[in-house]
């Protein structure tokens, strides 16, 4: 993990409120909570914030900290400061469900004029974030490679790390988590018409869960990774489920991968592609799909808007939890496939707020079951960078700012 770096009014004695970025950051930040159904609880007992006496409530307890780090890096700062322990979610409160209200109204609730400001306050990624060869081997590994313990900590038994599927006709609280993520897996493997005999090539392995499905119904699998901790975890699940003669798990990127597929899974991969790359993962798909074949991807996506104003720049989510990560629009997609490829998507099922129901579950079951996992690189800072990030995710697609969707793909140009 980053280690959280103390912006430069911190470094030094100040009076309170001198600094111009902290300054800055208390206009905004009170001009947000002002406009948002939320309380927030000073360290003085003062409580300020749109909300009434049921709503969430905020509880600031370094204030000066708070808004410095956010001043001196608005995209990332609020985010450190929570890590950093400056605020949380009063008692009584849930993090996911505060944070919605700023995701529902993430663009009205900065005045028009300080848009304009955007330039002045975004980062660019790093170079050596780009998803180049070598690069994503990076990029996938600070993510992925961090335990399989603690991601089993958290996960349903399938290990399944996306979105899962639940039943429409009953209420999501009331289901089985993992029996919604094999419901998701037969969801995307009956869109790329997986059968008995079908060759199948899935990029991104995860625990090797989709694999195995899909060998369960009598199909070829060859499934790749970049993670080290995933394939062994995945062989080892493979050999112990006897399905060792029809899957083939390789630690190995997709642009090396070749043959050809009569079926092409992919889920929620294409978030680590990067933006730079999604020409090259769209022809890769094209080049080994068989004639006839099908390809199916489970993506993660944003309002074309929202990715054109935000994907040169460097966030919070990129620095502590995706390095290289840029999560697509729908658009995007369909652009990239139309000017690459001989593809076009012919189906879509999205399920935005079956995404918040399983960040609400695995943030829970994470700080249920992380003393389990607790090491000297998995501290008390890990724990609230963690839990920041599945509530600030949840809060995503309860908001409907994000969606999930899976998406078919066939040759029907000629």
């Amino acid at each position: 993990m980053q280690p959280i770096v103390e912006p430069s009014c911190m470094r030094r004695p100040v009076l309170r409120n001198r600094c111009l970025t902290a300054a800055v950051a208390r206009k905004f930040v009170g001009y947000a909570i002002d406009h948002a159904p939320v309380r927030v609880r000073f360290p003085d007992g003062a409580v300020r914030g749109a909300g009434d006496a049921g709503s969430e409530v905020l509880e600031i307890v370094h204030p000066t900290a708070m808004f410095e780090r956010i001043g001196h890096s608005p995209k990332i700062g609020l985010g450190e400061a929570y890590m950093a322990g400056d605020w949380k979610a009063a008692e009584g409160s849930d993090l996911g469900a505060l944070l919605t209200p700023f995701a529902e109204r993430l663009t009205s609730l900065v005045p028009e004029p300080w848009w304009k400001l955007r330039a002045f306050v975004d980062r660019r990624q790093p170079a050596q974030s780009r998803n180049s060869l070598a690069g994503s081997r990076r990029n996938i590994g600070a993510h992925y490679d961090l335990s399989n313990e603690l991601f089993a900590a958290f996960l349903d038994p399938s290990m399944s790390y996306s979105s899962a599927l639940f039943d429409e006709s009953v209420p999501f609280a009331e289901q089985d988590l993992h029996t919604a993520q094999l419901r998701k897996i037969d969801s995307i493997l009956d869109m790329a018409e997986v059968r008995d005999g079908t060759r199948v090539l899935e990029i991104g392995s995860g625990w090797g869960a989709l694999a195995m499905r899909a060998a369960e119904r009598g199909a070829l699998v060859t499934t790749v990774t970049l993670s080290t901790e995933q394939l062994e975890l995945a062989k080892q699940l493979v050999s112990e489920a006897g399905l060792t003669d029809r899957v083939d798990i390789r630690l190995q990127d997709y642009r090396d991968v070749r043959g050809s597929y009569d079926a092409i899974v992919s889920v929620e991969m294409i978030e680590a592609v990067g933006e730079e790359y999604w020409p090259t993962y769209f022809r890769s798909l094209d080049q080994l799909l068989a004639p006839g074949g099908v390809v199916a991807i489970q993506a993660i996506m944003m309002p074309h808007d929202r990715m054109r104003a935000t994907r040169r720049s460097w966030g919070w989510i990129q620095k502590y939890i995706f390095p290289g990560g840029l999560i697509p629009s729908l658009e995007a997609i369909d652009d990239t496939v139309a000017a690459h490829t001989l593809l076009t998507r012919t189906d879509r099922h999205e399920f935005g707020q079956h995404y918040a129901e399983t960040l609400r579950r695995w943030r829970h079951r994470f700080l249920e079951n992380f003393a389990s996992v607790t090491t000297e690189e998995f501290d008390e800072t890990f724990r609230r960078m963690w839990e920041y990030y599945l509530a600030y995710s949840e809060a995503g697609f309860a908001s409907e700012y994000l969606k999930v969707s899976q998406l078919r793909f066939e040759r029907v140009r000629p």
